[in-house]
């Protein structure tokens, strides 16, 4: 096609397609008409997506769209697009972008005036989260944690009083020592869940305090194995005084008459070992009451 003829066409449309997670009995229909009927598939992997295709009787070519590449071999499926082709995209499991691939397609796209249209269907964190029974109208996903235990515990620390519950995924060959980090971080008692292996035929969704939840996985090494979701309760804010104990109350009412109210809060913790927030939160309801 020449550049002028391209230029007179109507542009394609990148579908965002979401694919099985394990289970390939939640393909939609839907999703199955448009990988048929579109002129490429960007997939992550076309090796693992050429499985998928065979098995559904699919025939549409694949191209390769990962994280090594997408920001330089963007422009290619651009190219088609802007030419009038359709095209997919799709990672190996789940909703792509979703600590998958596919951000800078999407963001290409979305700058060359290209429709995007998404397809919805399966996503690890949101099935892990409808199954939990842990607080579901307000929460944050962290995606995959830093590998290294110096960087995984600084990310912790950033949201160990974030009120919403945590959801972050994690590679089985580091599970145990990202329990064991979250247990160091937000206690023992914060209440957790591990979703394994969604749809898949050792589905473990394992809802237990995080001290709990460690020894269980730490006994069992087929724990180990498998995709993994960890849930996290949010953290809960003290209601009252009663959350610290009567001396380190006593600690507290006596700065509290000599500094002003934040100073008095820094101070005590240092004194007693109790978290400053905490003692800030306690020390404002009693200057409320």
């Amino acid at each position: 096609m020449t550049a002028s003829s391209a230029s007179n066409s109507t542009p394609g449309t990148l579908y965002v397609v979401a694919t099985p997670i394990g289970n390939l009995d939640d393909m939609s229909a839907r999703a199955l008409k448009i990988l048929s009927d579109v002129a490429l598939i960007a997939a992550e992997d076309t090796r693992h997506s050429l499985r998928l295709m065979q098995h559904f009787g699919l025939n549409t070519p694949l191209a390769a769209c990962h994280e090594h590449n997408e920001r330089d071999e963007g422009s290619r499926f651009i190219q088609r697009l802007l030419a009038g082709d359709d095209v997919a995209l799709i990672s190996d499991a789940g909703t792509p972008l979703i600590s998958d691939p596919g951000y800078h397609l999407v963001r290409q796209a979305r700058a060359a005036g290209v429709q995007v249209v998404p397809v919805p269907g399966p996503c690890a964190l949101i099935a892990a989260l409808s199954a939990a029974g842990l607080p579901s109208d307000r929460f944050i996903f962290e995606g995959f944690l830093p590998a290294k235990t110096a960087g995984r515990c600084a990310r912790l620390e950033q949201v160990r009083e974030e009120p919403r519950t945590l959801i972050f995924y994690e590679a089985p060959h580091r599970i145990l020592e990202c329990l064991q980090d979250m247990e160091k971080v937000f206690g023992g008692e914060r209440p957790a869940l591990l979703a394994r292996e969604l749809t898949k035929t050792f589905e473990t969704l394992k809802g237990l305090p995080l001290s709990e939840l460690r020894a269980f996985v730490e006994a069992d090494s087929n724990q180990q194995r498998g995709e993994c979701v960890v849930l996290v309760a949010g953290w809960t804010a003290p209601l009252s005084d009663e959350a610290v104990s009567g001396e380190v109350m006593r600690v507290l009412d006596l700065l509290l008459a000599e500094m002003p109210l934040k100073r008095a809060a820094a101070v005590a913790a240092e004194i007693t070992g109790v978290r400053k927030n905490l003692l800030y939160q306690v020390a404002l309801e009693k200057q409320k009451a």
